[in-house]
């Protein structure tokens, strides 16, 4: 009989110990822990306590997550409220590297920023990207965490690029891609490929919908000011 059979049995037929009540007095167990032996209720204690412990360390470790997920979403709520008092580029850029610097403590922020209207192309956030860049934007269905990214997107963060070790390549996208945000960390574990991208992703509808606002402003602005100047024309 092999000792799984055993513990089907005694799981089958839990009145046997009520038929051989002695057994539970005669039978003695090793010690998981040292080389004395004891009683099988003894055993049974101890069994409990470390369950018990594994339990406690879980549920201290959920707290945990909650007490930071709470936080972030405090951080997040401040940084919406932030873009939501925006009303030109100049302030949305300024906002949201702000707030990822000295909020989420962020290093350092890049951005590139395509298919949007914008009179002053001066911002650094809208300098050309290549095709690749594009395609790689284009290709993310969720936020991308890891060690490796292009390196053309790698020298957008400049002399401080060679100090980075983790990134996270956030898309931007509307009802087109219009962007990626990308954050860098000296930490080799600040972005890792297991991580939750919840929060990442987030960050990402909150850009794209302050951007697409500002977007619409934009384009709005434009044909009013076409429209008055026809007039004038006419």
């Amino acid at each position: 009989m092999k000792a799984e059979d055993v513990a089907h049995y005694l799981q089958d037929h839990p009145q046997f110990f009520d038929e051989y009540a002695d057994l539970l007095a005669d039978i003695h167990i090793p010690h998981p822990q040292d080389d004395r032996v004891v009683s099988i209720n003894e055993r049974q204690v101890i069994a409990l306590r470390e369950r018990n412990r594994v339990l406690q360390d879980k549920l201290l470790e959920l707290i945990s997550f909650g007490e930071e997920n709470d936080a972030i979403g405090e951080k997040m709520h401040r940084l919406a409220i932030a873009l939501l008092s925006v009303s030109s580029m100049d302030e949305f850029f300024t906002a949201l590297n702000f707030s990822l610097r000295e909020d989420f403590t962020v290093p350092l922020v890049a951005m590139r920023l395509w298919n949007i209207s914008c009179g002053d192309q001066t911002y650094v956030e809208l300098t050309p990207a290549s095709k690749d860049v594009h395609s790689i934007a284009g290709s993310l269905s969720q936020p991308y965490c890891g060690n490796h990214i292009a390196d053309e997107i790698k020298q957008w963060f400049g002399e401080g690029a060679e100090h980075l070790n983790s990134f996270s390549m956030i898309p931007l996208n509307t009802a087109q891609t219009i962007g990626l945000l990308v954050l860098g960390s000296p930490d080799a574990e600040r972005f890792y490929p297991e991580m939750g991208t919840l929060h990442l992703k987030r960050l990402g509808e909150l850009v794209c919908t302050t951007i697409a606002r500002y977007d619409l402003t934009a384009s709005g602005s434009k044909a009013i000011q076409d429209s008055l100047s026809n007039e004038q024309q006419t």
